[in-house]
């Protein structure tokens, strides 16, 4: 007998700015659908739920992502993100519907907004996971116990966090930690409009002017070229560099790296730092320490180069080379010119 009758189906907050929904929220709908299939016995479905304003037209988009309904809520104090509103307006939403699970993804705006639901519905959140998946002891007993996986000790050990008390259980996940399935275009699901009533449509917080945040350089979890420094490249950066101009790419580092002061911490790539999946990961120098293979393992293409033949990198990489950074990396710039020349 289940543990939680009332409670059924996975729901995914879809992020959205501009009307346009953030890459995120249909990661996190392809990784509900595995979950989903994992456990077909439930009768579980996918459900996205797309608050804003003017935002049903982008319905239709959720769906083809892979959701069997969407609950849009298209209010005008929705327009632009606010704690209080939207807040207000997943409470009810969840209050109404009764989710069995709430996976939201850990954006500066999934992480304001989250613990707030939670603490507002009395149920557990656990915070920038990694890894989830259906108890599939529990699953017999009608209960869909999620085992939710997440960095802890400053990223020196995993830790599986359960919420085996309250619904709906609720996380926050990394961008770019799942894949993110084709869209199909011609799948078809429900739409449900969703009118929250609103005890005060005046701000508790008024924000008058926000100022974007200056960023240096790119956002490494978009390139899809990255040079990975370690600890054995950190007296050849430049070299790095140059490899990485010639590929069209970014130089990225591991947490020693940026904690021994050779690279700012928007480089970091690991557990503690960026999730990236680009199409080609050249590790210069790296040990291959869970923490940061966490972080780039999803890479299309890994390139090692490590002195240690025993090194750990070369377990997940496609294609090594035992031998010094400083001596290895300069022929792959000299083919890269030889070739760019021919």
């Amino acid at each position: 007998m289940a543990t939680f009758p009332d409670y059924k189906d996975i729901y995914v907050f879809v992020e959205q700015k501009d009307s346009e929904p953030a890459e995120v929220g249909y990661e996190l709908i392809s990784e509900a659908r595995k979950l989903v299939a994992s456990a077909p016995e439930l009768g579980f479905q996918v459900v996205g739920v797309l608050l804003g304003e003017n935002v049903k037209d982008k319905a239709q988009d959720v769906i083809a992502h892979g959701a069997d309904k969407v609950i849009v809520v298209d209010d005008p104090l929705l327009k632009d993100y606010s704690t209080q509103f939207y807040t207000d307006a997943l409470t009810q939403v969840i209050n109404e519907f009764k989710p069995d699970s709430l996976l939201t993804g850990a954006t500066v705006l999934g992480r304001d907004l989250a613990p707030r639901v939670a603490a507002r519905i009395n149920a557990g959140l656990t915070a920038d996971a990694t890894g989830i998946e259906i108890d599939p002891t529990k699953v017999a007993d009608g209960d869909a116990l999620l085992l939710v996986t997440r960095p802890t000790f400053g990223g020196n050990l995993f830790g599986t966090i359960v919420c085996p008390n309250t619904r709906p259980q609720m996380a926050t996940i990394r961008p770019k930690v799942f894949d993110l399935a084709p869209v199909d275009e011609t799948r078809t699901g429900e739409v449900i409009e969703f009118a929250p009533v609103w005890n005060s449509t005046e701000p508790e917080v008024v924000v008058e002017e926000v100022l974007p945040k200056k960023i240096e350089g790119v956002d490494i979890a978009k390139c899809n070229i990255l040079i990975g420094a370690g600890r054995g490249a950190e007296g050849c950066l430049p070299l790095l560099e140059e490899a990485a101009k010639e590929l069209g790419g970014e130089v990225c580092a591991t947490r020693a790296v940026v904690e021994d002061g050779f690279m700012d911490k928007s480089r970091q790539v690991g557990q503690t730092g960026k999730t990236v999946r680009p199409t080609l990961y050249i590790a210069c120098g790296i040990s291959g320490a869970v923490q940061h293979v966490a972080g780039m393992e999803k890479s299309d293409f890994i390139i090692a180069i490590n002195r240690d033949p025993e090194a750990e990198i070369f377990t997940i990489s496609n294609l090594g080379f035992i031998g010094d950074v400083n001596q290895v990396l300069p022929l792959l710039v000299e083919g890269l010119k030889k070739a760019r020349k021919a």
